[in-house]
């Protein structure tokens, strides 16, 4: 018998079914969106609990005539499945396949690239308003998580849109967990409100407020927009879903299963790779418990990447010092000045493609006023199948830009602990980033810390006429290389120096001049863009001393890397082993 989802190719073709099948549609989704994640990784709770909602949106608006944006954007599986991308879901992720968020590239009915959260109601506000001045009489919906809504951009917009006479209706997508649990006042708000307890705050901004309604119950759903498609004015429908749902096991274990990799769908078995070793947020999250517990001034803070960056064990050990903010990036920055500037030690911990998010409070709350709030940047490099809107480029050149400011990179697990340990010492902001991945350790070390010299950089191997300078874990590329047998023969192995340095800023000026004198070529590694990077530091000082010899830049190219595996990226930008090497029998 063929399956309902086989008749789908299109929004247009889900309208010709009746309403009746739209439960049994749904199941097929879920059923569908199970088995292509069993065995090609992707983020799984968000799409299931949002099946329902999606085909009945679908179902009862005029896409992409009327506009529908996903906030945040790893919601919109079924919504990819329904809008011509059935064929293709099997290259979700994957080089040259369909990205996991929506990308307005891809598809007409992908309105708006929602790859980072709370950005919906801003740009639904914003599109509305283009939208009327060129007389059109569309509708505009956004979808929002819980979790997003209480971002302060989401609040800037909110408070935009109450004011205004625009017929947008905002979708709350309620289900109390983002990758985390959802925390502060906001969640117990919605908790009184699906009680009946609780007049909603929405209706203090202005906006019409309908709710609670079960997002799994098509007639709630379709009765809600019916009675909202006679508010012609902003409006909010509030619903109570469940993520993971169709699914018991990721309904059981929601921040597991958010994204869980591969897995056996029939036992829920997650697949674990061969010797994946200790990554560095399993080192670092063991870091922090032990210097928490060394160091009383010491705070963490983070964004709502709690257990991201392994700091579950750390909450649990020093409640009072550990502080989950919710995906509020600016506030997580500036609440760290705080408590800098009453004498605490702030860690604060967010991912590089989130730290974007609070330029102006690095600057103007933190860097101005010398505050020393440590910077722990997670997911530093490249990040593999999210993709360009989370890959942790720019972390470098944008801090090193920044006065006051320390910019530090670990080339191996001994680095990051020494460099972790470091910066609770200094009196001016501390950035260490590091990547995702293993460390290369099997297991946990005996943790020993050592203290650093701030901007003291590293002789590793000397050489005779060409120096590679590394700043990242991009190093112990180089150093495998350089102490094996990749290169053509002993005498260009020999010619070679490799020089590690631990800051971008400062710099070691001291060592630098010593290279300049001996080396005719310098060739830079990094594992950021290039363009005010590393790289651009070193060419920098070589101009102000000014060096007559040859600088070589490898770093990230001046454009978007797409999303694939870490290693096929490696390979495209020519930062993966055989590219290097290459290089290095060149010079």
């Amino acid at each position: 018998m063929k399956l309902l989802i086989d008749k789908i190719d299109s929004p247009k073709d889900l309208r010709q079914l009746n309403k009746s099948e739209l439960p049994h549609l749904s199941h097929e989704i879920r059923e569908f969106i199970i088995e292509a994640l069993s065995v090609k990784p992707g983020h799984l709770g968000a799409g299931l609990g949002v099946v329902e909602l999606t085909v009945a949106l679908h179902y009862h608006y005029q896409t992409p005539e009327d506009i529908l944006i996903w906030d945040v954007g790893h919601q919109c599986y079924p919504h990819k499945i329904l809008t011509g991308r059935k064929n293709d879901f099997d290259t979700l992720r994957q080089l040259n396949g369909i990205s996991g968020f929506p990308v307005r590239t891809e598809s007409s009915y992908d309105a708006f690239g929602t790859g980072h959260s709370s950005t919906s109601v801003s740009a639904i506000t914003g599109m509305a308003v283009a939208d009327l001045l060129h007389s059109k009489n569309n509708k505009h919906i956004a979808v929002i998580g819980d979790a997003s809504i209480v971002s302060g951009m989401s609040m800037e917009a909110l408070n935009h849109l109450g004011s205004t006479g625009l017929d947008v209706m905002i979708v709350l997508n309620d289900n109390s967990i983002g990758i985390d649990p959802s925390v502060g006042a906001m969640k117990e708000h919605f908790f009184q409100l699906h009680e009946g307890k609780q007049h909603s705050v929405f209706e203090d901004f202005g906006i019409h407020y309908k709710g609670v309604v079960d997002g799994h119950d098509f007639d709630a759903l379709f009765d809600a927009l019916d009675e909202l498609d006679q508010i012609h004015r902003p409006k909010l429908l509030h619903i109570k879903t469940i993520k993971g749902k169709g699914y018991p096991t990721a309904e059981a274990n929601q921040v597991k299963w958010h994204s869980p990799g591969i897995f056996n769908k029939e036992t829920g078995e997650i697949t674990t790779k061969p010797d994946s070793g200790l990554s560095f947020q399993q080192l670092f999250g063991t870091a922090v418990c032990k210097l928490m517990a060394e160091n009383k001034k010491m705070a963490v803070i983070t964004p709502a990447m709690l257990s991201g960056s392994h700091l579950t064990d750390a909450y649990q050990k020093f409640p009072d010092r550990v502080f989950d903010v919710g995906i509020a990036e600016q506030h997580a920055v500036t609440f760290s000045a705080g408590l800098a500037a009453r004498g605490l030690i702030p860690y604060c911990t967010l991912y590089s493609t989130f730290m974007q998010r609070a330029y102006d409070q690095l600057i103007h709350d933190v860097a101005l006023q010398q505050l020393p709030v440590v910077f722990c940047i997670d997911r530093a490099g490249l990040v593999g199948t999210d993709g360009a809107t989370h890959h942790g480029y720019f972390d470098t050149a944008f801090l090193r830009s920044i006065p006051n400011m320390l910019v530090s990179a670990p080339m191996d697990e001994t680095d990051f602990l020494n460099l972790l340990y470091t910066a609770q010492f200094s009196e001016k902001p501390f950035s260490v980033r590091f990547p995702r991945g293993n460390t290369g350790l099997k297991s946990l070390p005996v943790i020993n810390f050592n203290q650093l010299t701030v901007g003291k950089a590293e002789v590793l191997k000397e050489g005779k006429a060409a120096a590679v300078l590394t700043f990242g874990t991009i190093g112990k590329k180089i150093q495998k290389i350089l102490s094996g047998n990749a290169l053509k023969n002993e005498h260009q192995t020999e010619r070679i120096g490799h020089y590690k340095f631990l800051f971008c800023k400062p710099l070691d000026t001291g060592l630098l001049d010593q290279i300049f004198e001996n080396y005719e070529t310098l060739l830079t590694f990094e594992d950021g863009v290039m363009n005010g990077g590393f790289g651009d530091a070193i060419l920098q000082y070589a101009a102000q001393k000014n060096y007559k010899g040859k600088i070589i830049q490898k770093a990230y190219p001046d454009s978007f890397v797409l999303h694939a595996s870490i290693e096929e990226l490696e390979k495209l930008i020519g930062l993966d082993e055989q590219s290097i090497v290459q290089l290095l029998n060149s010079v």
